[in-house]
């Protein structure tokens, strides 16, 4: 479902729009979305994920639970190429995700350097 997401405006939590839809990294094992990947800025240069739990989505829009900072500042990804263990806990880590908590507990029994979500086809 969340895939049909693609080319939404991205709204942070103040409601203002930061960037679109861009694709989407889903879980290694199980296949299920795990990121929304967003283009941010006007000229859509920098791509970050954002945890997908963390996403809700009405008319075309998908807004997020992060503000607008905390988008700008988390790490750029590359959406053609998988996320490790360690990326994704560096990740979970800028938004305040615990290990033990959501994605972050997923992931964290994961052997090191394992590939734990894939850019989602």
């Amino acid at each position: 479902m969340a895939e049909s997401w693609a080319g939404f405006e991205v709204g942070e939590l103040g409601g203002a729009g930061v960037g679109r839809v861009h694709s989407f990294f889903a879980d290694a094992g199980s296949g299920e979305p795990a990121w929304l990947i967003a283009a941010l800025g006007r000229r859509r240069a920098k791509l970050v994920a954002i945890p997908l739990r963390d996403c809700a989505a009405a008319a075309g829009r998908v807004w997020c639970a992060h503000d607008r900072e905390a988008l700008r500042t988390a790490p750029a990804v590359d959406p053609t190429r998988p996320l490790l263990r360690e990326h994704e806990l560096a990740i979970c880590a800028h938004y305040g995700i615990g290990e033990r908590v959501g994605r972050a507990a997923e992931v964290h029994g994961r052997p090191e350097g394992s590939v734990t979500s894939q850019p989602a086809a």
